[in-house]
């Protein structure tokens, strides 16, 4: 077949698949199993993800009178929804919108934070973080150092949204967190669900280092769980292994770990194979031994994010892995991920490292 006729049936598939699935997910949110340790006899309440957001920000901001929150369109809730009537609760000088630039709102957050104040800056996409990137990479990342531990900016946090979201093409769907994984200074989070997404996000607030909270838009309004109503944070750098196994060691973050968790139950089920599963959460700094143990347990290890597959981070967790863990691996290590191109509109679904991909690099490993 002529390379242009299959290029002609693959748009034309494609064209038909993307109609049929235009705004669906391609995973099934799974909700946590397990509440992290000492939440288990908190008061609960069944919130989504942009509503655990709002959550976590009006108690940061009620237990800190320092705290601001500002960027694009927060004061009447955000594109979002994810500050919803937080401008009501605590006034125009606490929460306000700012002009359409991204790298002054960092810079902005920068100063606010640097004078002692809590800077909880919103980037409303984070495809439009890079006009912030001087900023956040040789600013903020670099304030406490170049001191000489004088001065920081550690009370700063910028929220921005990540990862597909079924519709976005290239402009709505990056998943950029390896762009800064490459600078010391800044923490990197990404949560896979409500539960997780408030308890993260205060922590990262009341961090004494700047952070980057990354947000899975399409978890807004599709995750939903009991999320406990308190006061309540979970450590940065720490992994969690959301389902265990003997066999092979999955590791992944933010919409991610859904997918790896249906590829691992088809794998149980086709396969009969124990697939372990680890849900990163914070990507800077990486809880590296929690991945090692497991690696040193199941022999094998496979990596999967939505980002392209030329250096993602997955590419620093393979490394470090095949470093610590050379006389462990049964099989070579291997990535599933996105490809190296800009993230498409109609061809998405072939994009997208989705549960048979995974499934796929699962089989080949467990038969090497």
């Amino acid at each position: 077949m002529s390379s242009s006729r299959a290029l002609s049936l693959l748009s034309k598939h494609a064209t038909t698949l993307s109609t049929s699935t235009r705004g669906k997910a391609h995973f099934t949110f799974q909700p946590s199993t397990t509440l992290p340790s000492g939440l288990e006899s908190m008061e609960k309440s069944k919130m989504n993800l942009m509503q655990s957001v709002n959550e976590a920000m009006r108690i940061a901001m009620e237990t800190d009178d320092s705290a601001v929150l500002f960027g694009e369109d927060v004061a009447f809730g955000g594109v979002f929804r994810c500050s919803l009537d937080l401008q009501k609760k605590f006034g125009k000088d606490r929460v306000f919108n700012t002009p359409l630039c991204e790298q002054g709102i960092a810079g902005f957050g920068i100063g606010v934070a640097a004078a002692g104040a809590t800077a909880i800056a919103e980037i409303q996409f984070g495809d439009y973080i890079f006009p912030a990137y001087d900023q956040l990479v040789n600013e903020a990342a670099k304030f406490r150092y170049r001191s000489g531990n004088q001065f920081d900016c550690g009370k700063l946090t910028v929220r921005t949204t990540w990862g597909a979201v079924g519709h976005g093409a290239l402009y709505h769907s990056q998943s950029p967190e390896a762009n800064f994984t490459h600078t010391p200074g800044l923490k990197l989070v990404v949560p896979r669900g409500p539960i997780q997404a408030k308890g993260l996000l205060l922590s990262c607030i009341r961090d004494p280092n700047p952070c980057i909270f990354f947000e899975p838009k399409i978890l807004y309004r599709l995750a939903a769980e009991d999320v406990p109503t308190g006061d309540y944070t979970i450590p940065l750098g720490q992994a969690e292994t959301v389902r265990s196994g003997k066999d092979l060691t999955l590791v992944a973050w933010g919409t991610q770990v859904h997918v790896a968790l249906e590829a691992a139950q088809l794998a149980k089920e086709k396969l009969n194979a124990d697939v372990e599963v680890i849900d990163l959460q914070t990507i800077q700094p990486w809880d590296e031994d929690h991945v090692v143990e497991s690696v040193q347990k199941t022999g094998r290890l496979i990596v999967t994010h939505e980002a392209p597959i030329s250096s993602g981070f997955g590419a620093e967790i393979t490394s470090t892995v095949q470093k610590r863990c050379f006389l462990n691996l049964e099989s070579p290590i291997e990535r599933v991920a996105g490809y190296d191109t800009p993230f498409p509109h109609v061809h998405e679904p072939f994009y997208l490292p989705t549960v048979h991909r995974v499934f796929d690099a699962i089989k080949k490993s467990v038969n090497y």
